[in-house]
């Protein structure tokens, strides 16, 4: 059986260009602070793999991150928009608010 890809989170976000540089995504993620797949995480070297879900709090706002793909490189930003997708807080499709139910 063939391992998943991964990639350390810190890396991740530099070369998803969420940071400006590693330096900084590495103070993010040893803050304590960061959340990957629902559980706190206070390591730089913390792995993640497509489908994985981050979250983290930046500017008085919450992001959640999911990842698409692993980079290859720190490539330009319609390359980098490519490998993640912004999630949004609360927005929830409630399954009970639909119009037919009795």
């Amino acid at each position: 059986m063939a391992d998943t890809p991964r990639m350390r989170i810190d890396r991740f976000l530099w070369w998803a260009r969420v940071t400006k540089s590693r330096s900084i995504a590495q103070k993010m993620a040893e803050s304590g602070t960061m959340r990957l797949d629902g559980r706190r995480i206070d390591r730089a070297h913390a792995q993640v793999r497509p489908g994985s879900i981050i979250a983290f709090a930046r500017d008085g706002s919450v992001r959640i991150l999911r990842v698409e793909a692993l980079p290859v490189r720190r490539g330009p930003p319609a390359e980098a928009a490519t490998l993640f997708t912004e999630l949004i807080p609360g927005n929830t499709k409630d399954v009970d608010a639909s119009s037919d139910a009795a």
